[in-house]
């Protein structure tokens, strides 16, 4: 099946530490793909030690505008940002959501406190059912402060534990927990992402996986946001549309794209 409409909703440029490419090449590699709409979201770690937060959001946040003027009627810039590790200082995170209006804020958590990102951990010095207890109590930490629009990634870790460390891992474990996660989300009206990344990793699978969506829209689940979370200008849009085959084999008839941090719910056809 194919779908008239693509909507990229999870992209990073070179604003993003492990970005490379400018919000202007991005938005040209959007619409040689054919995509309608494209969240420019790039990180701000809030627990970074090495980022100057006022200069990050002045240069990230005029540029997307900038693009997002010069596309006009080509392309929707919606302009974005991945709130990485927010819990860990709420403060300095609500000071920079507050200064700008960005349409779409993803929450995320890319490590545990005082840690290192999940990918540079060596797994064979940890529990990794703890680190995963611990991280999925972040996540529900993340979804109780309730000030992001759409949460990134759920099953983040699986990435690397996973995907590059082989280590087999039972979610089952941790059902209870994902589920007061996806109730949070629910009750707060918030969306879940579907992030296709996975699927062209050793992972092989979307974050999170197909089950977990299902089980978002059996609690009653709304919104929901899909992007390939692309580094590179030439793999914008990848999986989209095996995210929205996904969608509707779960029974979300749509997507949802954010504007002035507001959902707009668009048919999936």
């Amino acid at each position: 099946m194919n779908f008239s409409r693509l909507i990229d909703m999870h992209t990073h440029s070179d604003h993003s530490f492990d970005g490379n490419h400018s919000c202007m090449l991005l938005c040209e590699g959007a619409v040689d793909k054919k995509l309608s709409v494209i969240a420019i979201t790039d990180h701000c770690e809030i627990d970074s030690k090495n980022t100057d937060f006022r200069a990050f959001c002045i240069n990230q946040y005029f540029e997307v505008c900038k693009a997002k003027k010069f596309f006009e009627g080509q392309l929707l810039v919606l302009k974005g940002l991945e709130l990485g590790q927010a819990i860990y200082n709420k403060e300095l995170a609500e000071q920079i959501l507050d200064k700008y209006d960005y349409d779409f804020v993803l929450g995320s958590i890319h490590n545990l406190e005082n840690m290192e990102d999940f990918y540079f951990l060596d797994y064979s010095n940890y529990d990794v059912d703890d680190l995963l207890e611990k991280y999925f109590n972040a996540i529900y930490q993340l979804c109780l402060w309730d000030k992001f629009d759409s949460l990134a990634h759920l099953t983040y870790p699986l990435r690397y534990i996973k995907g590059n460390a082989k280590i087999d891992i039972d979610l089952t474990r941790f059902s209870d927990i994902i589920e007061q996660i996806l109730k949070t989300i629910i009750r707060n009206g918030k969306a879940l992402e579907i992030n296709t990344s996975g699927l062209f990793l050793d992972l092989n699978e979307t974050l999170p996986p197909k089950n977990i969506v299902q089980l978002f829209k059996d609690l009653g689940g709304e919104y929901l946001t899909i992007g390939s979370d692309s580094h590179f200008y030439n793999k914008l849009g990848s999986g989209i549309e095996q995210g929205f085959r996904l969608a509707k084999d779960c029974g979300f008839k749509y997507t949802t794209i954010y504007q002035h941090r507001e959902p707009v719910q668009l048919p999936i056809e």
